[in-house]
């Protein structure tokens, strides 16, 4: 099937506008940039978990933990953890296909269960992975439990020298402009996968099976090894992720994977429009920044009305927050920028 030619002009516009955004965002700090940067991340973990939920209807709670598999993946290949430090551009399709055979795994299980029992078992998968990365610290120290792993490798260009084990001639990328553009590069390498996947047969087959999986046996496509799939591809884009964190962060721990952080993903794909590429970019986009804006809001605001501080930000900012999520259910049910498909089963 072919892409229509407005989906490619709306892709150019997006990359037009990542492309210019640090330089608006230049004017109120480098701490904006940053925070752009973690949205781009937020973004790339939608999309992932849009091929399961949005594509699929796969209904997965626990896809923070491929994001962790990705992270402690990049970790322990580029820290003196092992005293390993392979590049970045070897270790993140590494921890790509490590967290692609962790969605095998959590699918093989589940291919009978829909809804909330699909629901629960990812759940409970993703608290297992969080437990396991607290507690492999004995009797062999793999993950350094609670305390994590530090002086990760930044991302580097440049030659390396397997013997020594270093990198020559390398360009390392230090600072949040530096590592915005290249999370841009492989954020919109991941939105075309999407477009095509989307608009390819593998993307008619999973819309099939998310309306009614009977039928689509029915016709002949083969559920089970679709089902698996979807969660093999969207538990890549989680682990690719999941190794630039890493690698942004220089520190990983497992209470960097928490069920929260699961939950916000899964907002941002309801919030954007379940199916739908570009609605989902949006809830990505909103969840990520609205809070921050509102962080440094809510106590100036405070302080000019009152001449004091009544009530702590954090708790007015989740309040405001949630409001806000509950009123967009309530208005708009199939999300900000719904799918046609979804749009015809809440209207009809």
């Amino acid at each position: 099937m072919k892409t229509p030619a407005r989906v490619w002009i709306g892709f150019s516009l997006i990359g037009l506008c990542l492309a210019t955004l640090p330089f608006a965002l230049a004017y109120a700090g480098t701490a904006w940039v940053r925070i752009a940067n973690f949205a781009i991340l937020y973004v790339l973990l939608a999309l992932g978990l849009n091929i399961v939920v949005g594509f699929a209807g796969l209904l997965d709670l626990g896809y923070i933990a491929f994001y962790a598999v990705g992270a402690y993946v990049y970790a322990l290949l580029a820290s003196p953890h092992f005293n390993v430090h392979l590049p970045f551009w070897m270790i993140l399709p590494i921890g790509a296909l490590v967290a692609a055979f962790f969605g095998v795994l959590l699918g093989t299980p589940t291919l009978k269960l829909r809804g909330d029992y699909l629901a629960i078992v990812t759940l409970g998968f993703g608290e297992i992975i969080r437990i396991f990365l607290n507690n492999l610290s004995r009797p062999v120290n793999i993950t350094n439990g609670p305390q994590g792993i530090t002086r990760i490798d930044p991302f580097t260009f440049g030659a390396f020298d397997f013997s020594g084990r270093d990198y020559v001639l390398g360009l390392e990328l230090s600072g949040p402009i530096k590592y915005y553009y290249l999370l841009v590069a492989i954020t919109l390498l991941a939105i075309v996968i999407n477009i095509r996947l989307q608009n390819s047969r593998i993307g008619r087959a999973w819309e099939a099976i998310r309306e009614d999986e009977i039928a689509a046996r029915a016709m002949g496509i083969n559920t089970r090894n679709l089902k698996l799939l979807a969660f093999a591809m969207g538990a890549s884009f989680g682990g690719l992720a999941g190794g630039m964190f890493s690698a942004m962060q220089g520190f990983i721990s497992p209470e960097s994977f928490v069920l929260v952080e699961s939950i916000m993903v899964v907002a941002m794909v309801v919030l954007g429009g379940m199916g739908n590429i570009w609605g989902v970019i949006l809830g990505a986009v909103l969840l990520s920044f609205v809070p921050e804006i509102l962080r440094w809001t809510v106590e100036p605001l405070q302080r000019a009305l009152f001449g004091r501080l009544l009530v702590e930000p954090e708790v007015i900012r989740m309040l405001i927050f949630g409001l806000a999520l509950v009123l967009v259910m309530l208005f708009r049910p199939a999300g900000l920028l719904p799918s046609a498909v979804r749009k015809r089963e809440l209207t009809s």
